[in-house]
């Protein structure tokens, strides 16, 4: 049983809590990068003390949402990913928008951290007071993205930005999660042969809201325009992922700055499309589903880590499967049963 005086402390602790998310809220919704940073740190932790502060932070943060476009942008290494957000960004910030960047790195498997840096790669467009650019660890998570991304979008557009760009860990046909986060999803390809565009799966092509070639540039200026003449019959025999919308396929040169500035004329026609038809509305709502669902899973699975007697349990069951004598299936059935019997 707590003291009297333990009880004092913890109330005192939770009001010092509440009251320090109140003022971290306040100073999110002036724009203050330190502020959003900070508050992102939190939600992010996997810390238990700081889960309060990130629900008083996501409680405030969330009537100030929703406003703002966001747009997923994936691709295979070495297609110019960051040169193009950095470019793209820049752009939106000369048409007045504040830019907000969230880029997911690939995480260590030993260490958790991100392997990767992307704002060293985007030094310009970090120095802009209208920018701001979140590197994330995507851990162990699947799907392109890391496990709080949609709440530091969130935050970042209760913080004023009105465009939140998420760019994933790499193309393959686990980006689902990216494609769920974001309004707009965009694939960006470097020039290709033949053989080299059976690389990129078909998967990944359907989720395409729009299909951008880079590098066109110098001797590879060919190169990605027959490229682009590829994807864009084969964008004729998949069916697009918004009827409203048919799926462009862009050449651009991020190095040299030609056609990136124009791909926000693309983003303002895709949303009114969307707008016009109820698609946008109805996207947003499947986002918030999948978001719950992501929720509900991931919960389940850290109660189930660590519930007492599991662990244990656990153990043996991954020795016997290691060592041949009972089916991952089995073993999985198993231990959900006996989770699921405790009181």
């Amino acid at each position: 049983m707590r003291s009297p005086q333990a009880s004092q402390r913890l109330v005192l602790s939770v009001t010092e809590r509440v009251t320090a998310a109140s003022s971290l809220a306040e100073a999110l919704r002036r724009g203050d990068r330190r502020a959003l940073a900070r508050a992102i740190t939190f939600v992010e932790s996997s810390r238990p003390d700081h889960f309060a502060e990130a629900e008083q932070l996501m409680a405030a943060a969330l009537p100030y949402t929703g406003d703002g476009v966001r747009i997923g942008v994936s691709g295979p290494p070495g297609a110019g990913k960051s040169t193009f957000i950095e470019r793209f960004g820049l752009a939106g910030i000369a048409r007045g928008r504040r830019i907000a960047v969230l880029a997911v790195d690939p995480g260590s498997k030993r260490g958790g951290g991100a392997i990767l840096a992307d704002k060293t790669r985007m030094v310009e467009l970090s120095r802009s007071p209208a920018a701001f650019i979140r590197p994330s660890s995507a851990g162990r998570n699947r799907g392109g993205a890391a496990r709080r991304t949609r709440e530091a979008i969130l935050l970042c557009e209760a913080a004023g930005f009105d465009a939140v760009i998420v760019e994933s860990v790499g193309v393959g046909q686990s980006e689902t999660a990216v494609s769920e986060l974001t309004d707009m999803f965009v694939l960006i390809l470097p020039p290709a042969a033949g053989d080299e565009l059976q690389g990129i799966k078909r998967g990944i092509v359907e989720l395409a809201d729009i299909v951008l070639v880079n590098k066109a540039d110098g001797e590879l200026a060919e190169a990605a325009a027959r490229t682009a003449a590829d994807y864009a019959s084969a964008m004729r025999l998949i069916r697009p992922p918004n009827p409203e919308w048919a799926v462009p396929v862009r050449v651009i040169s991020a190095l040299e700055d030609r056609g990136v500035a124009e791909v926000w004329d693309d983003v303002a026609r895709f949303r009114d499309a969307l707008v016009a038809s109820g698609a946008w509305v109805e996207r947003r709502r499947e986002q918030v589903r999948a978001a719950l669902w992501s929720e509900i899973e991931q919960g389940l699975l850290d109660h189930l880590r660590t519930a007492p007697g599991i662990a244990g349990r656990l153990a043996a069951l991954e020795t016997e499967v290691v060592m041949g004598t009972r089916t991952p299936a089995a073993a999985a059935r198993k231990l959900v049963t006996a989770f699921l019997a405790k009181p």
